[in-house]
């Protein structure tokens, strides 16, 4: 089973975490099953950008990023070449690294 590695997010995850998830699990939904309460306006449904994270490590493992992600990324904050959508980065056996960026756009929650 993968591990991934949350480095220190001062909101979602202040002491950074290890936590593992089975291959074939979102990063989104692994967080979420251990209490790590990254954003995901969306459900999950790949239609907003609140739960990008950067893949510091283990990026080539997970499936790759299709055009509606990438349209997506495109308007995400602090985009770096490893950042993901944690939703749509699903695990496989090779253990990950990610860091949640200090801010993301989420209109519903800043009352726009």
């Amino acid at each position: 089973m993968p591990t991934i590695k949350i480095l220190p997010h001062p909101e979602y995850c202040p002491q950074g975490a290890t936590i593992s998830a089975p291959a074939g699990t979102s990063i989104c939904e692994a967080l979420l099953d251990h209490q790590i309460k990254i954003e995901h306006a969306c459900d999950m449904s790949c239609a907003c950008t609140t739960c990008h994270v950067v893949v510091r490590e283990g990026y080539a493992s997970l499936n790759e990023a299709d055009e509606q992600e990438e349209d997506l990324l495109d308007r995400a904050w602090g985009l770096e070449p490893q950042s993901r959508l944690s939703c749509q980065a699903i695990l496989a056996q090779q253990d990950v690294t990610v860091e949640i960026p200090k801010y993301s756009i989420n209109h519903a929650k800043e009352n726009h």
